[in-house]
């Protein structure tokens, strides 16, 4: 950092402000350094993700709400997966009734089927058929919008009929042929991107989205890889998928999830989701992804990085008031 300071004393000689700025950036920015190395020094583009100046420009139209830099944070949540109709129905309800008195868009969100669990004797959910008729039926009943993670191709078009966003996990975001044929439904898509995945490669799953004429595109952050059964959350990774031109959430639950951790399942410090979840707001995030239970300790999925219904209120409203602030200053 030392050399980089003094190459920035000899540049204030020659150069005006603006350009100093840029360039000083570019210097500090290790994260990506190596990747754009033949990058023009005051154009840095990789593979037609800029990370200079570049505004995320697209706004996603989900049902009766919209997703852009200017929009109200919106919140993505619910339970990790459908565990039966009354505990699905009454957290969405919860939910629900929590972000219209806090003034924050909301998607509800479950799967019906967690086919990547750890162990074979592990809670999957009640199946594609069952778990898209709850689905249905809650959403007529509150009539929020709904997404689910799918994990088969034969599975997409059914769920299509009844999801107004289709979630492409993790483990599956570069699967070209399940990428396309979700992205054909037209359906809005969000992408979680890949613990193994660095973020200026998203660029690469988004063109593919593209590729099948889908323009309504969500981008998920859900921490990194550290070595094993751990996980980093790396905030830069936000402002580098947002100059895709798409907007960005951040899921603070997963990203403090120790995969595999508990052996036979993934453990999870939830204690820190809080925190990571103010960052993320505050580094510009324009959504939050939360994974909820009523008694997260007897849930059947994800329980150990999942948060209690009554904490969320405070956290919720902590949250909306940072991005106020961001929004109140035209950042």
């Amino acid at each position: 950092m030392q050399k980089f300071q003094n190459i920035y004393k000899l540049l204030k000689i020659t150069v005006k402000k603006a350009v100093i700025k840029k360039v000083f950036r570019f210097l500090t920015f290790n994260c990506v350094r190596d990747k754009i190395t033949q990058c023009k020094l005051l154009s840095v583009c990789y593979e037609g993700c800029c990370f200079n100046d570049k505004i995320m420009n697209n706004t996603v139209k989900i049902g009766n709400i919209s997703i852009g830099q200017k929009s109200p944070l919106v919140l993505i949540s619910g339970p990790c997966v459908i565990e039966d109709y009354e505990t699905t129905f009454e957290i969405a309800s919860f939910l629900k009734e929590l972000t219209q008195k806090l003034g924050m868009l909301f998607i509800f969100k479950a799967s019906y089927d967690k086919a990547n669990r750890t162990s074979i004797n592990s809670f999957r959910g009640p199946g594609i058929m069952d778990g898209l008729k709850i689905l249905k039926d809650i959403k007529a009943r509150l009539d929020i919008n709904i997404l689910s993670d799918v994990h088969r191709i034969n599975e997409v078009a059914k769920a299509a009929q009844v999801l107004d966003v289709i979630q492409i996990p993790a483990f599956l975001c570069r699967q070209t042929d399940f990428i396309l044929e979700v992205a054909k439904t037209g359906k809005p898509v969000n992408i979680k991107k890949g613990q193994f995945l660095a973020p200026w490669d998203i660029v690469n799953v988004v063109k593919k989205v593209n590729s099948a004429g889908n323009r309504h595109i969500l981008l998920t952050e859900r921490g990194t890889m550290f070595g094993y059964n751990n996980l980093v959350a790396d905030f830069r990774s936000i402002k580098i998928m947002q100059d895709t031109g798409y907007p960005v959430i951040f899921d603070a639950t997963h990203s403090i999830q120790l995969p595999g951790g508990a052996g036979a399942s993934s453990g999870g410090q939830r204690e820190f989701a809080p925190i990571l979840a103010r960052a993320a707001v505050a580094a510009g995030a324009n959504g939050i992804f939360m994974e909820v239970h009523k008694d997260p300790d007897k849930a059947l999925c994800d329980g150990p990085n999942s948060l209690k219904l009554d904490t969320l209120y405070d956290l919720l409203s902590g949250l909306k008031a940072i991005r106020d602030v961001f929004r109140n200053l035209g950042i």
